[in-house]
């Protein structure tokens, strides 16, 4: 081993609205929730991802908080931030050497991400201990993820739906040639989930019950060849306050999520029709590609071929696509002229 494998080391990380993911020496070392729990009358860090996700909803100190500090994509939380990345670099490999390592990372962030918001996440990652730090915006680092090569003279289309966005982009020869972002993406689903859940069943449910429904029996179509078990979801009714479980079936949550899928699709639609004439027929031989948790969803593909009329493609384990892809971009450091210094 040289000296500078000894003092350096290099770390990947997709920073998510729902989850963040570490990888380090080509390998996933963390893949745990974008949560903190905290005592706010001493500042203390109580736990962190899967620790503190069971805390969520359920801390009856008023002193103790959970926060996800980073909110549609973009920092929410400054301080909050700079504690998660802080904790996350600190259970990898990289924490228990011998000797302080300097960091070298690479980080994801949006594509619409304003230049305050960014600066926030290198003064994070900086305050967290790293050392050299670029950044790649996440279509980009979906589309290498996905094994697509960037930068070659061809078009692709990448839609990474994350926790907090969905990312639209399409991309040529290294760059980001026209792109959208829109705020629909896992969490506008689990609202969607519990406001549906509100008025049709007179029962009130938390963020991680929507979640569970939504994996258990999400869909954005109401027409699945191989539906799911209907899903036995508890929460409080309404009426009563009493403790109530409800069935709900796949075609119901296809109902509740249809108007934020369609502004997706429409989000699909507006990149198509300012994409560049040579880029678009380029796009009708490959294709769409989805990537993100967002892509799980059972018949969001089916739906988005019938609105486009183009073949959609869903990347091979899509949950991290973009962590994947964020790994190769730090393994090419000084090879990829769009990680942004």
């Amino acid at each position: 081993m040289g000296l500078f494998s000894l003092f350096n080391r290099e770390v990947a990380m997709d920073l998510g609205t729902a989850n963040s993911i570490v990888i380090y020496n080509d390998k996933v070392v963390i893949d745990e929730p974008s949560i903190v729990a905290v005592n706010r009358s001493t500042n203390k860090i109580i736990a962190v991802g899967k620790a503190a996700l069971p805390m969520e909803g359920r801390t009856g100190d008023k002193n103790i908080e959970t926060v996800r500090p980073l909110r549609r994509g973009v920092i929410a939380d400054f301080e909050m931030a700079q504690h998660l990345i802080r904790e996350l670099i600190g259970m990898t490999p990289v924490a228990r050497s011998f000797m302080p390592p300097a960091l070298r990372m690479v980080i994801c962030i949006p594509s619409g991400i304003t230049n305050v918001e960014a600066r926030a996440v290198r003064e994070s990652a900086e305050q967290a201990g790293a050392k050299e730090i670029r950044m790649i915006h996440e279509p980009m680092a979906a589309a290498i993820g996905n094994g697509i090569d960037v930068l070659a003279p061809e078009g692709h289309m990448i839609v990474d739906i994350g926790g907090g966005t969905a990312e639209i982009a399409v991309i040529s020869l290294g760059a980001i040639i026209c792109n959208n972002s829109v705020p629909i993406a896992g969490d506008e689903f689990n609202a969607n989930v519990e406001e549906y859940m509100r008025k049709q069943h007179n029962m009130v449910i938390g963020e991680r019950t929507a979640e569970e429904i939504k994996i258990a029996v999400g869909s954005a179509v109401s027409d699945l060849d191989e539906p799911p078990e209907d899903y036995h979801a508890h929460g409080r009714d309404l009426m009563t306050g009493l403790p109530k479980e409800v069935l709900v079936n796949y075609k119901e949550i296809a109902h509740a999520l249809d108007k934020s899928i369609a502004r997706i699709e429409q989000a699909v639609l507006d990149t198509l029709s300012i994409t560049p004439p040579q880029l678009a027929a380029d796009i009708y031989n490959n294709g769409i590609y989805l990537a993100g948790g967002g892509a799980l969803l059972r018949g969001l593909d089916r739906r988005i071929k019938s609105k486009t009329k183009l073949e959609v493609y869903i990347a091979d384990d899509p949950l991290r696509a973009v962590a994947r892809g964020t790994g190769i971009a730090l393994k090419n450091f000084n090879k990829f002229s769009f990680l942004i210094r």
